[in-house]
């Protein structure tokens, strides 16, 4: 535990960056583990990448969520990189919804509205495409209303 504290300690806050020449390089990053951490940290960034590429899809596509990505690219970025972090979240576009998120836990009623017009949209593709037997239709269906609960259930920004 007591390692942990210390690269805690070490690692430094998007607020302590400074100016976007003063970025520190993945090198910089602490590693959990010891001989995996280079790995993990390309790994992680990679990750990073996807979630960006899809949120981006996602400004383009109702049927896919933006936030959502974004907010997970923002968790892998900050495990592999302040440097893509700090870009993210100081993205005129891309960044505000994540800050809203990291500071309050909230979502805006736009996009909640439009990620329940999203998910009512997509269930009703998924039926009359797939023609889901009940089982599969109640499953899906399930996992898309718990979503919707988790997405009304945040504070609205």
């Amino acid at each position: 535990m007591t390692r942990l504290r210390a690269i805690r300690s070490r690692s430094r806050s998007i607020r302590d960056l400074g100016p976007p020449g003063d970025l520190p390089s993945q090198k910089d990053v602490p590693s959990l583990r010891g001989g995996s951490g280079r790995l993990k940290t390309h790994v992680y960034a990679a990750a990073g990448w996807a979630m960006v590429a899809l949120g981006v899809i996602g400004v383009f596509l109702p049927v896919m969520p933006t936030t959502v990505f974004l907010i997970l690219a923002a968790w892998f970025f900050s495990r592999s990189s302040p440097r893509f972090e700090a870009w993210l979240l100081d993205h005129p576009y891309l960044g505000p919804p994540v800050r809203k998120w990291r500071e309050t836990g909230a979502i805006g009623v736009r996009a909640k509205a439009l990620a329940l017009a999203g998910m009512a949209f997509g269930y009703a593709i998924f039926w009359f495409a797939a023609r889901p037997s009940p089982v599969l239709a109640i499953i899906v269906a399930a996992f898309l209303a718990g979503s919707a609960l988790f997405v009304l259930t945040r504070p609205s920004a």
